[in-house]
């Protein structure tokens, strides 16, 4: 073969490599896989905390994830701002039941990306915080959002933002409700409470995977209304999907 003929050749293969590769689908909110791969991967690292949490919520699968904050996290992702939205921390705001929603973000390659990886991620920084004197030698807000005790439902979406990376990157945003709560740039108090899996439970709630489960997590709130921020943020998010 000529070296005309390799190089015609290394060349249509290298289209298809690319072609390949570009083709790979980014979830939808309404993905029930992608759903439960989200709820799943809080769950497992919320089991995992040290020192061990003693009232932890379980997030369930059939309940606990929330399409509103799905909404929500997916208008902002779709800004590919790798940035937190700030908006969140505005009273009621965000979702009727909810005074404050909390807010993760991950931003990383397609190719790589999977719920698991980016909650994860975000578990890793467990690293950087002290439980005992709550603080942060470096970031670790995605992780005490993360390990919230009080949080049990969870919307999260992942968009293309071509423009923020090389190749394919996305950027991937969890809301959680409630929210932790936040005094200046940390925590005014532990993530939950230390100490054996589960004595603290509620009396309806159960033990698993060292969370305790209640058995239905659909609260009862107010009637959602059209809900925005200022136009610097997000409007109106929880009625129309970007």
């Amino acid at each position: 073969m000529s070296i005309r003929k390799k190089l015609s050749c290394l060349w249509t293969l290298g289209l298809c490599l690319v072609a390949s590769k570009s083709s790979t689908k980014v979830p939808s909110i309404e993905d029930r896989s992608f759903k439960d791969q989200c709820v799943k991967a809080h769950n497992e690292m919320r089991s995992k905390v040290w020192p061990p949490a003693a009232d932890m919520k379980y997030m369930i699968l059939s309940s606990s994830w929330d399409d509103g904050l799905a909404k929500v996290a997916k208008a902002w992702a779709n800004k590919c701002r790798f940035e937190h939205n700030s908006c969140l921390s505005i009273s009621y705001r965000y979702h009727p039941t909810f005074q404050f929603v909390g807010g993760n973000i991950w931003l990383g390659g397609l190719s790589i990306f999977s719920p698991k990886f980016a909650v994860v991620a975000w578990f890793n920084e467990t690293e950087f915080y002290d439980y005992n004197t709550l603080s942060c030698s470096k970031a670790c807000g995605h992780y005490t959002q993360v390990v919230w005790a009080n949080s049990y439902k969870v919307g999260c979406a992942v968009t293309m933002c071509p423009k923020l990376g090389e190749f394919e990157t996305a950027i991937f945003v969890c809301n959680y409700g409630p929210s932790l709560v936040i005094l200046g740039n940390f925590p005014n108090k532990p993530p939950y409470t230390k100490g054996v899996a589960c004595p603290l439970c509620a009396e309806e709630e159960t033990c698993k995977e060292n969370l305790c489960q209640y058995p239905d997590w659909n609260p009862q709130g107010k009637a959602p209304q059209q809900i925005s921020c200022n136009p610097l943020c997000l409007v109106p998010v929880l009625l129309r999907l970007f």
